[in-house]
């Protein structure tokens, strides 16, 4: 039986391109100050659409920590250094809205119903995901919230979500990882859990199956599939 659920964020309950798309073009220009030729290579580095206002499907960006996205734009503007760069972005990221991948608060009290517990581990940082998840209000329900700064490092590595896993009391076997990534799925697997992919990040199903028990095409299908379980 399941007893616990680890979401990632992005892309997972909140759909990454309708979250991040407006918000990227935004950061992009005011860090470019009006030079167009810095904007489209710090857009390039990222395999970022200005056009379209979205990330390529390739985009480090997708999976990777904000920590690697400061490196990246840092390397194309040597007046500028990443750690600043990373304090600006996560200071930033914290007033981004977030567009829900399915309606999020039926779907939590469903599953705290059932008696699962609920944590959600990002590549975010940690203060960012937490603002998210009030503003949807759902930060309450989850015991923990783990992010890249938390002190367990980053997926693909599968220690913060054993972290998860050993604070909230559970055998990994017994918890359920989702997510819309590989990264998700591959930390998922090696932490010994069952792996649900979801399609409402930049990942198709071919790209989730090889890693996934099962791709769905949001969370709002979880409980059914409990139920089928």
């Amino acid at each position: 039986m399941i007893a616990g659920i680890i979401f990632d964020k992005d892309g997972t309950l909140f759909d990454f391109q309708a979250s991040w798309g407006n918000w990227a073009l935004r950061m992009l220009c005011d860090l470019a100050q009006g030079d167009q030729i810095l904007l489209h290579r710090l857009a390039e580095s990222l395999r970022f659409d200005l056009q379209t206002t979205r990330f390529h499907p390739d985009s480090f960006v997708i999976a990777d920590t904000p920590e690697s996205i400061a490196l990246v734009l840092a390397a194309e503007m040597p007046q500028t250094e990443a750690p600043a760069l990373l304090a600006r972005i996560n200071a930033a990221s914290e007033q981004a809205t977030m567009i829900e991948a399915a309606p999020l608060v039926p779907l939590i009290l469903e599953l705290e119903a059932r008696g699962i517990r609920l944590a959600v581990v990002t590549n975010d940082a940690e203060a960012p995901a937490r603002a998210h998840l009030a503003e949807a209000g759902i930060e309450h329900a989850f015991d923990q919230v783990i992010g890249f700064d938390s002190g367990h490092g980053a997926k693909p590595s599968p220690r913060p979500l054993l972290a998860c896993a050993k604070a909230l009391g559970l055998d990994p076997k017994r918890m359920v990882m989702v997510g819309d990534s590989t990264h998700d799925l591959a930390a998922g697997r090696a932490a010994g859990m069952i792996t649900v992919g979801v399609l409402t990040g930049p990942a198709d199903t071919a790209t989730l199956s090889p890693l996934a028990d099962v791709v769905l095409p949001d969370v709002g299908h979880l409980p059914r599939w409990l139920d089928a379980r």
